[in-house]
């Protein structure tokens, strides 16, 4: 039976409901964050602002929420000519990926990421890729997980699950996750709470816009990932 987990958290809207189902779920948590040199490097400080908030909110959730790590990744920036390492625009490639595709990175991630579990004792690598809500990045495919979570586990001789809540759900369910999920932790009122958190603290443009404050929370409201979350939210909200 698996107790422990460790959360692949940037402090964006994904990673932030992939923490809340991994503290439903787990008697302990830990969680770890890559600087590699993204533009949007905001998120690293609103990354610390939800877990501030998660542990102020929901006090069931707060013996759970072990120590968090944060790893120096940044020779991924050094190889990689991406709009999410770069002062470029946004685009797509004649590969059919867009630029903001940042070859090797979560591959790079979950490598890191078990290292750490091994060292730290932890069984769950939690990671809030998706098929349904992506821009075809290939390392957020559920083959590309399986196929991690076999190399991983034979490669350190540790039985690592790979645990990929959001894989099959798109924004506007995952909106709906974290209200349940915070409803669940909190009765009287941890839904919108949840829900409230999400839009105030955590940061998902990829430009690193906190300058502007949208219903569904700050980015500039324009690039791919405030679009998704836009829309998201949108359908959430005409869903209650």
């Amino acid at each position: 039976m698996h107790t422990t987990a460790l959360v692949l958290f940037s402090g964006g809207q994904d990673s932030t409901t992939c923490l809340a189902h991994a503290l439903a779920r787990y008697e302990r948590v830990e969680t770890v964050a890559f600087d590699y040199g993204q533009r949007h490097h905001v998120e690293l400080d609103a990354r610390l602002n939800v877990l501030r908030e998660l542990r102020a909110r929901f006090p069931a959730w707060a013996d759970k929420l072990g120590d968090d790590h944060l790893l120096d990744l940044s020779v991924l920036g050094e190889v990689s000519e991406t709009s999410l390492t770069r002062d470029t625009a946004i685009a797509m490639e004649a590969s059919g990926l867009p630029n903001s595709f940042v070859p090797g990175r979560n591959l790079l991630f979950l490598t890191l990421a078990a290292a750490l579990a091994y060292r730290r004792g932890l069984q769950v690598i939690v990671t809030g890729v998706c098929e349904t809500d992506f821009s075809g990045y290939p390392d957020c495919r559920d083959d590309t997980m399986k196929a991690m979570q076999l190399a991983l586990s034979l490669g350190m001789d540790r039985r690592f699950l790979i645990e990929t809540p959001l894989m099959w759900i798109d924004k506007a369910a995952t909106w709906q996750l974290a209200h349940d999920l915070g409803a669940k932790a909190d009765a009287s009122g941890g839904g919108q709470a949840m829900v409230d958190l999400v839009v105030e603290h955590t940061h998902t443009c990829y430009l690193g816009d906190r300058s502007q404050r949208h219903a569904w929370g700050y980015g500039c409201g324009n690039c791919p990932a405030c679009e998704l979350r836009a829309k998201g939210f949108a359908a959430f909200s005409a869903s209650l």
